[in-house]
């Protein structure tokens, strides 16, 4: 690239996008993939061997030998399988091909990717199948082809297959609501979202040095630094040049591939950063996002880096999460979650905004578990993450708004008021509708709702999919009540009184850390799931796998097999942190700290036999050699419980024996350690501390 060039020279030159078909596509190939795109019609198979030609002719000029479908099963990250454009002429020769129907359908074995039972090992066979609605892009000189992954029976076996299905459900049955209002022009609409990505970079050095974080993403054992976030004095603050440097190559790449990389800045904790991306389309802000981590990873590594997206890489700082800002528009340009200048008139708005506060009320279990995972426990419910209870925050404005319709009273006129700092050079400027809360799972921030629960580690597609499928879930039920009304009017006050009323407890304004709030959260009946175990297994209540099934979004069989595989994943993810615990303190904490007690040990002789004071030495002594007992004792519980835990045949009394036993068995494990590594010289502790790991960039 040349570094004169301005992003908008480069944006995008990536990717086999509307301007690049515009270019090389004949106008009726052009439309039928516009078409595709815009409204889900199949693509005539004559059209895609136009399509497939241009688009090898597009990536081979761009140096690309390789082509792949790109996809995204069940384990969270993406796969790819790449073929060579390579076919043999018959006379030793070969020349480049690549059809529509290896456009559109691929065969890549399937064995090994989570099923959930869905298929057996031997069941090889798995197709995916492009989608046309997210372009196809060029990474590491191939050319990558998004697409959705099934079985050979047609069940799902990936992330972006549920969540296109809630796309369309969802664009059906809000477009039924919009047309009582009158709407006779929008023909689609659209959910949007904009996902926050946080993350830590730390010395790759220091990084090879811990086991843990290799293994697991997080640190298992760490003390306490004597600094962390408490002077606030990282967020917003310089970036380091190494940072700074990084932060660039990134947007860079990413504008390349078309990613609307606008925001990024140091976070709360030390070593903690965040980018941020303008909102698209919820399927595409899926891919970009998935491969806004991996190249986070990729580039990380070329500035002797290393970037963690673990939840919580460090205990007792703030953890990552991925602030997933969900909007709903449509194609004539409505943003449906604007209130406006004046709410209490913008009854389309408060329909809206009621629907989605009946959603999040009824199936808050479904978003608690969109967000359940293992790194996620480790990080809900303090230090900038929210609690484990569902409820939404919507400000003081729009509380009045809802409470003078459920009164039924009227209220004066609400237009946002204007802020006069009180400097002249600085102009006045209005007040948005609502705050910002912190510690709110989900808040309306103007136009938008802001789930904060994700973890960074996260793909947003499970989320996005169960948030549409509920909203659609709402417009259907808000739809078929309003159609069958003589007075829209009146039926439509009646709708909103009564939505508010029956699900006003949904709603919480304050402090979502407090005390008072879990004791208030019972009283109001919300369900509070400490834990993913809790989370998951409300996965297939049949209430659940109604709205799926009736939406065509997941069969039952598919929720059961999603059930199994996040438990399977669970259990895993813990199985592999303890063993990880007891490899580095059998090897590595247990080995240092005898070897300094042996020295402690010598230097009491030495000193005895000249008759010197040795009352310090005995008393670090003591104290190394109780903790070390301590830890010595801790280590074998925890193999005993991994042991009693890979006998269990049960998936969820494994969970169960992960979250009750073990992972209490592992605290019981870091505590002796934590504070011998306190009473050890820092060049006898034999892996990195936290002082190291956070400052040392």
């Amino acid at each position: 690239m040349n570094t004169h060039q301005t992003p908008d020279a480069y944006f995008g030159c990536l990717v086999f996008n509307d301007a690049v078909m515009r270019s090389c596509l004949p106008n009726s190939v052009y439309q039928a993939v516009m078409c595709t795109k815009r409204k889900g019609t199949p693509l005539p198979k004559e059209a895609a061997d136009v399509v497939a030609a241009a688009m090898k002719d597009w990536a081979v000029a761009k140096g690309c030998t390789h082509f792949t479908h790109w996809f995204q099963p069940m384990t969270g990250i993406t796969a790819e399988k790449h073929d060579a454009f390579l076919t043999p002429t018959g006379t030793g020769g070969v020349i480049l091909e690549f059809s529509g129907k290896e456009l559109i359908k691929g065969e890549p074995d399937a064995s090994s990717f989570p099923s959930g039972g869905l298929r057996a090992t031997f069941e090889a066979r798995g197709y995916t199948v492009w989608d046309a609605t997210s372009d196809a892009f060029i990474k590491d000189h191939t050319l990558c082809i998004p697409t959705a992954f099934c079985s050979y029976r047609g069940e799902v076996l990936d992330k972006k297959t549920p969540l296109l299905r809630s796309m369309e459900v969802v664009s059906q049955q809000t477009l039924r609501v919009l047309r009582l209002f009158g709407n006779t022009t929008a023909q689609r609409v659209t959910t949007t979202v904009g996902p926050e990505q946080e993350y830590f970079l730390i010395d790759k050095q220091t990084f090879d040095a811990r086991e843990d974080l290799i293994l697991t993403g997080r640190t298992l054992f760490g003390a306490k630094p004597p600094k962390g976030e408490e002077m606030a004095d990282h967020y917003f603050g310089n970036l380091t040049q190494r940072v700074s440097d990084f932060m660039r190559e990134l947007d860079e790449e990413l504008w390349k591939l078309g990613i609307y990389a606008k925001t990024k800045h140091n976070e709360v904790a030390p070593a903690q950063h965040e980018l941020a991306p303008v909102f698209t389309t919820s399927n595409i802000a899926a891919d970009h996002n998935q491969l806004t981590m991996e190249l986070m990873k990729k580039i990380a590594r070329k500035h002797g880096l290393v970037c963690l997206l673990h939840e919580k890489p460090f205990a007792g700082i703030s953890g990552s999460g991925k602030h997933n800002n969900w909007s709903i528009s449509t194609d004539d340009g409505q943003n449906l979650l604007d209130p406006g200048d004046t709410p209490q008139d913008n009854m389309q708005f408060l329909l809206m905004l009621c629907a989605f506060l009946k959603g999040v009320h009824e199936f808050a279990p479904l978003l608690r578990l969109a967000t359940a995972s293992a790194g996620n426990d480790c990080r809900l419910g303090g230090n900038e993450a929210p609690p484990t209870v569902i409820s939404v925050f919507i400000g003081d404005d729009l509380q009045r708004v809802l409470d003078a319709i459920e009164q039924d009273v009227p209220l004066d006129d609400t237009g946002r008021i204007k802020f006069d700092v009180g400097v002249d050079a600085i102009p006045k400027f209005r007040k948005d509708t609502t705050d910002r809360n912190r510690t709110s799972p989900m808040a309306f921030t103007g136009n938008k709702f802001e789930f904060r629960m994700l973890g960074a580690a996260d793909s947003i597609s499970c989320t996005n999919f169960i948030m549409n499928t509920i909203f659609a879930w709402e417009m259907d039920e808000f739809a078929t009540e309003l159609e069958q009304a003589e007075d829209f009017q009146s039926a439509l006050k009646d709708l909103l009184r009564r939505t508010i009323r029956e699900h006003k407890d949904i709603i919480f304004n304050g402090n979502g850390y407090g005390d008072e709030w879990f004791d208030e959260c019972k009283h109001r009946n919300l369900p509070n799931y400490v834990s993913t175990v809790d989370a998951l297994v409300q996965y297939d209540r049949p209430e659940f796998v109604e709205i799926f099934e009736k939406y065509n979004i997941l069969t039952r069989a598919e929720i059961v097999s999603r059930k199994e595989i996040l438990l399977d994943q669970y259990n895993k993810t813990v199985q592999i942190e303890a063993k990880t615990m007891l490899d580095m303190a059998r090897k590595k904490i247990l080995p240092a700290v005898l070897d300094y007690s042996k020295d402690l040990a010598e230097s009491i002789a030495v000193k005895r036999s000249v008759s010197l004071d040795a009352s310090v030495e005995e008393s670090l002594s003591k104290n190394i050699n109780d903790l070390a007992a301590c830890l010595h004792d801790a280590m074998q519980d925890l193999r005993d419980l991994i042991a009693w835990a890979n006998i269990q045949k049960d998936l969820i009394d494994a969970a169960w024996c992960y979250r009750r036993e073990i992972i209490p068995a592992m605290e019981r494990m870091r505590a002796p350690a934590d504070a011998l590594e306190l009473l050890l010289p820092s060049d006898r502790w034999p892996i990195p501390s936290y002082t190291e790991l956070l400052y040392h960039i």
